[in-house]
């Protein structure tokens, strides 16, 4: 306790510091005010149905990362969404057009450019999510909640136009405040946003758990504490999955004369295990809503209504599966061994045993193969224990905390912030915030 009270000391003590942490809680403070502020022209005592529409499902988990406002329709209720969506689609163009693999490679002026097309495609997206969230607004709430088309007289289409542009421009002011975290803060903007949104469904998420266990005769205070030993043990579990490396040595040379090197330096290349991070449980959880589509036929309706079961075996027997080939996939995407070999090259490095070229390239895609087996495996079963607690008694709030793209996002983050806090003790000459080593994040060791 002494040594976390001294390192809360020196965090304030380095003024730059400080001034970038009160800063990233002002444009945080500025955020979840926001959640709170409803479309114009809706009434927000009539509400409630939505609300309880977006508390389970992936609905409730794009309700999770927005922090409420989903189901608040709130102004800022598409949040940050629609740029991961076009985000992950910049980086899929990266890989199969040369265009887009060429600007990734000219530096900062390549990132610049590619930042433009990524808020381009933010817009363009949300032309498509405004309207559509605003017809499931219209399916979920009385129309008399619509004070602008009952009460002032506006039709439908003009109400839909303007509420449209109003959550483009709350979209996209979410993205101004992550940008402005990310320079001016303690950096990771975006991540530290929906981070925050988690968050701040967890106190919600615990005190429904805890009256449950404490009204009802389900347990009592006794197996509240066996739940929270058991998602303690689950963030332990998170932590070693994001931290994971496996470390492949590269010796260096110091001088090269001829054909022959002299002295040398060798280092480790860091492969992480899930390198692909929570992104394949994204789009596995985005493919799992394709068997909604046939629940309209009586003919498939029942084969829909088995696929669509949160807590049933198919569905997670195929979510699983499905994370396990997105991660392979994602993997592939973004770890590139033949570029690892040529920039390895370039600076005179080698792998020992192992001839440089094509050689190289053939043993990282090799390692890269093995690591991600376990790690794909690992992430498949935390995707899905959220569907084991919710079996066990555990609350569908409390359970989503217990696995998926909730909790590996909340650790990811959390270890992020402390080693962007660590490197400025570390500069100034202060311990870090751990006694036992530095921290790594998703960055990297």
């Amino acid at each position: 306790m002494k040594k976390f009270i001294e390192t809360i000391q020196n965090i304030f003590k380095i003024e730059e510091l400080r001034k970038r942490i009160v800063y990233t809680f002002a444009l945080i403070l500025v955020y979840r005010l926001g959640c709170f502020v409803v479309l114009p022209g809706i009434d927000a005592s009539m509400l409630a149905k939505l609300q309880q529409t977006t508390s389970e499902g992936l609905v409730g988990l794009l309700n999770m990362f927005s922090g409420g406002a989903f189901g608040n329709a709130s102004i800022f209720a598409l949040g940050v969404m629609p740029y991961i969506s076009a985000s992950i689609v910049i980086q899929l163009l990266g890989v199969f057009l040369p265009y887009f693999r060429k600007l990734q490679m000219e530096g900062e002026s390549g990132r610049k450019k590619m930042n433009q097309y990524t808020r381009y495609l933010t817009i363009l997206i949300i032309c498509i999510q405004g309207p559509a969230y605003i017809a499931t607004l219209h399916s979920q709430i009385p129309m008399a909640a619509f004070t602008a088309v009952s009460v002032l007289g506006w039709s439908n289409f003009v109400y839909n136009l303007v509420a449209t542009v109003i959550l483009m421009g709350g979209s996209m002011f979410v993205m101004w405040l992550g940008e402005r975290i990310t320079d001016r803060g303690i950096g990771n903007g975006i991540s530290l946003i929906i981070m925050i949104g988690i968050v701040a469904r967890l106190p919600f998420a615990l005190a429904a758990e805890i009256g449950t266990r404490f009204n009802q005769v389900s347990g009592g205070a006794l197996m509240f504490v066996v739940e929270l030993v058991i998602w303690l043990f689950v963030i332990a579990a998170a932590i070693a999955l994001v931290q994971a490396v496996r470390r492949v040595p590269v010796q260096y040379a110091k001088r090269v004369i001829g054909n022959r090197q002299y002295g040398g330096v060798r280092q480790y290349i860091p492969l992480k295990i899930n390198a692909a991070g929570v992104m394949p449980i994204i789009f596995a959880q985005a493919l799992m809503l394709f068997p909604l589509l046939f629940s309209r036929w009586d003919a498939t309706r029942g084969l829909a209504a088995t696929l669509s079961n949160y807590t049933g075996f198919w569905y997670n027997f195929i979510f699983g599966l499905m994370v396990i080939i997105f991660t392979y996939f994602y993997t592939a995407v973004t770890v590139n061994p033949t570029m690892m070999a040529e920039n390895m090259k370039q600076n005179g490095g080698f792998i020992p045993g192992v001839k440089p070229g094509k050689k190289t390239v053939e043993y990282l895609d090799s390692i890269m193969s093995r690591v991600t087996l376990p790690g794909s495996i690992f992430l498949a079963v935390i995707s899905i224990l959220p569907a084991f607690a919710q079996k066990l008694g555990i609350g569908n709030q409390f359970a989503s905390f217990y696995g998926g793209t909730s909790l590996l996002i909340l650790v990811g983050v959390v270890l992020d912030t402390l080693q962007q806090v660590e490197s400025y003790l570390l500069m100034r000459h202060y311990d870090g915030l751990m006694k036992t080593g530095r921290l790594s994040g998703r960055s990297g060791m």
